[in-house]
């Protein structure tokens, strides 16, 4: 094994002193003092939300306050990850929409296996799912991602509802009783 001596080369006077290195730095340094901030102070400081973002999928109500969701079990058929689980359940007697359709008994979405997708929103034929702005969803454990009916329409509120689907349904009702 043979080894070859190379000849360092010596440093220039300005390599010597560093001074274009030192410069070089400090130029990097004031153009970044002037340059506009590109980070955020998260969470204070919330990024604007582009239109059409899908974020976390949510029940909403109609305008009137009642469940919307019927239990038709589209949503959890058409997911592909399988992170919608309905259990199907019966309006109570007593409801004043009771005579229109069901509701679901219990209704879950894990926040851990959905994707975002948006397939729940697009089939839901009483869109009663919703995929709101929220991007930011968190829990200390596996239970805690698993949003269950309640925290959906505590998610989901109230949105306006252009078809009035239910206040027409009953005022056909009525005007059937009426009618005979």
């Amino acid at each position: 094994m043979s080894f070859k001596t190379v000849e360092r080369k010596p440093l220039t006077l300005a390599e010597r002193t560093y001074i274009p290195q030192i410069l070089g730095g400090m130029k990097t340094t004031f153009k970044h003092l002037v340059k506009p901030k590109e980070t955020l102070e998260y969470p204070e400081a919330r990024p604007a939300i582009l239109p059409g973002y899908r974020g976390v999928p949510t029940l909403v109500m109609d305008p009137n306050g009642r469940e919307k969701c019927v239990s038709c079990q589209l949503c959890e058929f058409v997911c592909p990850p399988k992170a919608i689980r309905i259990k199907p359940g019966e309006i109570a007697a007593e409801s004043t929409n009771a005579h229109v359709e069901k509701a679901p008994e219990e209704f879950d979405i894990d926040m851990l296996r959905c994707i975002y997708c948006g397939l729940c929103q697009e089939v839901c034929p009483e869109e009663a799912i919703w995929l709101q702005n929220v991007f930011s969803v968190s829990g200390y454990s596996r239970d805690e991602m698993v949003n269950n009916k309640q925290r959906l329409y505590e998610l989901g509120g109230t949105l306006p509802d252009q078809h009035f689907k239910w206040d027409k349904k009953k005022a056909a009702e009525e005007a059937g009783n009426d009618a005979h």
